[in-house]
């Protein structure tokens, strides 16, 4: 079987910022934080639509994202998609070594476009590998 060399796909829907994707309540007088109602639906709706390869990225992997949101509001926040695809995409969100991330509006049909591949040292800008030269 060859190993997935890249894998692109889309998730309908809008996720929750991480930021915003816990809320504190009571269980059994003790406070406790647990996932936002927005967080479950999303993670649902994620599971439903993500690919589920016969073979997951072992190696370390690069992500570009696009995030499509229905409004101006929300910040721009990948790290729950990162989390959904733990365990179905690649084993760790550890391996994401690089990423770029990009945010977008379309309010009839908020999104994400998602490519995972492994990492390319030669993706690395020369002008940030440059800066870490000392002169």
């Amino acid at each position: 079987m060859n190993k997935v060399r890249h894998l692109t796909f889309c998730i309908l829907g809008e996720p929750a910022s991480k930021s915003n994707s816990r809320r504190l309540v009571s269980i059994r007088g003790k406070p406790a934080f647990i996932k936002s109602k927005k967080a479950i639906e999303y993670l649902k709706l994620f599971n439903q639509q993500c690919p589920n390869p016969d073979e997951k990225f072992t190696e370390d992997v690069r992500v570009d994202i696009i995030i499509y949101y229905a409004s101006r509001r929300p910040d721009l926040d990948e790290s729950v998609i990162l989390d959904a695809m733990q365990g179905k995409v690649y084993q760790n969100d550890r391996q994401v070594k690089q990423k770029r991330i990009y945010w977008g509006l379309d309010k009839d049909n908020p999104r994400a476009i998602i490519n995972v591949s492994p990492v390319n040292e030669d993706d690395f800008p020369d002008y940030l590998e440059k800066s870490l030269t000392a002169d």
